[in-house]
């Protein structure tokens, strides 16, 4: 199976060194999505955001999964390759730093963000993981050397992702390098005010 291009949207700052976010939505969402959110971040950095490649009955999605919460972990490696692939040779188009990208996920996109940290953990500066899962139930990431951040935040009342499992996910990526901030709000899956709020605070003090 080859590679295949990326329905996105490239919006730059003015200045190619500036940190770019990438924004990666969640099921049934597109690249128009995460555009308003990207706002509350700033206007200093570049904005790149991607549709994912595959469909469930009709929705976008970044990988293909065989039932709620259990993921297609062969496509979900096989997408996230071709992702970074893309965003690489993407960076030389756009002219963007590839050294400098932050990663925006929600659910889906939160999940082939963790699944880049995993299978690439020095591709980005940091993530932030809105309603993440663990991406893989045996592979454990390689070791960051870049000392990346990562931000979680998990809905308390969310009934698709087990609270235990993010502790050991969050466990996992500090382990591997991952300089880590997980959060835990009153909420179910839906993204709230109060995530954007601690993301931008935290995207605001953390040394890129």
């Amino acid at each position: 199976m080859e590679y295949q291009s990326m329905h996105y949207i490239y919006q730059s700052s003015g200045n190619p060194d500036a940190v770019t976010l990438l924004l990666l939505h969640g099921t049934g969402g597109n690249e128009h999505d995460l555009l308003p959110l990207a706002a509350s971040f700033g206007k200093d950095i570049n904005i790149l955001s991607l549709r994912g490649n595959t469909t469930e009955n009709g929705m976008p999605r970044f990988f293909k999964r065989l039932g709620m919460g259990v993921f297609d972990e062969k496509d979900l490696e096989f997408r996230t390759n071709e992702m970074v692939d893309f965003i690489k040779k993407l960076s030389v188009l756009e002219k963007f730093n590839i050294n400098k990208v932050v990663a925006l996920g929600y659910s889906n996109g939160a999940n082939i963000a963790g699944a880049t940290l995993v299978l690439h953990p020095n591709f980005l500066l940091g993530a932030i993981l809105y309603r993440p899962m663990m991406p893989f139930r045996d592979k454990r990431s390689g070791t960051n050397r870049t000392n990346a951040k990562v931000f979680l935040s998990s809905g308390k009342n969310d009934p698709t992702v087990d609270l235990s499992e993010i502790e050991a996910y969050t466990t996992q990526l500090k382990d591997s390098g991952f300089k880590v901030s997980n959060y835990v709000i009153n909420s179910s899956h839906g993204l709230t005010k109060e995530d954007v709020d601690l993301a931008v605070e935290w995207f605001q003090k953390i040394e890129l």
